[in-house]
């Protein structure tokens, strides 16, 4: 979607008009749609109000546009910085837009479109940077495009290749919903294809040829009898699981098939690396053909950083694994310890009742802001 100077000048004013409400500006940001590919409207809106921000009473703020994402930083040389992220996509609306702020079961929700994957982990953002004005620690604020589609057009992998200098942090916080607590880097996922070969033969004639789907039957049972391993690192445990996706042979009703593939997903551990998961899984299928077809590293949490340990001590409650991959691997590729922290609940990310608690949305900016200036959560709701 574009957007003209007059558009982007009004939409700003809607937003920064209520930065000091996480949960109304949760629905602000909802209202402006931004599915992968159209983030050009409420990336601009959101230049703006930084740029705002910047020229406030709050430290100053470099700003970087990269497409359509946007990074912006405190120079106060801190003996520490804090990278905080969030991305500014969507998958497609179902009717679920514009957003509203409901009761559901007592309590008020914000229903709609990107609410909780992740407005609202944007929204906590904004309203953080809006609310700071003399933060103990550096801060890096990036805003980015194109999340929710291939790897190949993420705009913090765009990032991470223009501008590594400007990612450089001491800890990442990404705003993926995580119900408000912390969960510590994520599991590594590789996807492979297993071949099984045989000799075609008409299916009257079967004797004279040997059944490559038959032939797949040991893969399956090597599944099937898998126990999942739990790893523990840096003191969380991460559950590991691996399974037959999908699978695919045969030529036609009456040929024995000569080929069949069986897709396999292994979500590792990050104590694992890439390469050690495809010999792992090259030592479990011996004597068949295996090609690795989709593969992204795990990322380690980094508790054992004090910057880490001081993050969650300011939020509370206990820090729980990250089972799915998320974007923390690319921190963690730049040797940047991450962590998963944002408002709602990720089992609503992606359905058509996609919805977040409006207090959770509060409770979130101030458990950040108390970790990035003690002392502000009055500012932010």
């Amino acid at each position: 979607m574009t957007s003209t100077p007059a558009t982007t000048d009004q939409d700003a004013a809607a937003l920064l008009a209520v930065c000091d409400d996480p949960a109304e500006l949760t629905v602000r940001l909802c209202d402006l749609p931004s599915v992968s590919g159209g983030e050009r409207r409420i990336a601009d809106a959101l230049e703006a109000v930084l740029r705002e921000i910047s020229a406030g009473d709050g430290p100053d703020l470099t700003i970087v546009r990269n497409g359509d994402a946007l990074i912006a930083r405190t120079e106060l040389g801190r003996d520490e910085r804090v990278l905080v992220a969030g991305h500014l996509d969507t998958v497609p609306i179902e009717d679920n837009l514009p957003a509203k702020r409901r009761m559901v079961e007592g309590r008020e929700v914000i229903w709609g479109r990107g609410a909780c994957d992740m407005k609202a982990g944007v929204a906590m953002q904004l309203a953080a940077a809006h609310a700071l004005r003399d933060p103990s620690r550096d801060v890096t604020w990036v805003f980015y495009d194109h999340e929710e589609v291939d790897a190949s057009l993420n705009g913090l992998g765009r990032l991470a290749e223009n501008h590594p200098d400007l990612l450089d942090a001491d800890l990442a916080i990404l705003g993926e919903p995580s119900n408000a607590g912390i969960e510590g880097g994520c599991n590594g996922t590789i996807r492979v294809e297993v071949t099984t070969s045989g000799v075609r033969a008409h299916s009257a004639r079967a004797f004279m040829g040997v059944n490559a789907i038959h032939a797949a039957a040991p893969i399956l049972s090597t599944l099937a009898a898998h126990e999942p391993q739990t790893v523990t690192v840096d003191g969380l445990d991460y559950r590991e699981s691996l399974s037959a996706v999908g699978i695919s042979g045969g030529v036609a009703g009456n040929v024995v098939p000569d080929a069949c593939t069986v897709l396999i997903n292994y979500r590792f551990a990050p104590s694992m690396t890439g390469r050690q998961a495809e010999e792992h899984l090259r030592g479990l299928f011996p004597g068949h053909e295996l090609r690795v077809v989709d593969l992204s590293e795990g990322a380690r949490p980094g508790l054992d950083r004090p910057i880490a340990e001081s993050f969650a001590r300011a939020v509370g409650g206990t820090v729980a694994p990250k089972l799915g991959w998320t974007d923390v691997a690319r921190f963690s590729a730049l040797g940047i310890p991450a962590l998963n922290f944002g408002p709602g609940d990720p089992l609503y990310a992606h359905r058509a009742d996609e919805h977040v608690p409006a207090a959770e949305v509060v409770a979130a900016t101030r458990a950040l802001l108390t970790f990035l200036e003690p002392g502000t959560t009055g500012r932010a709701a």
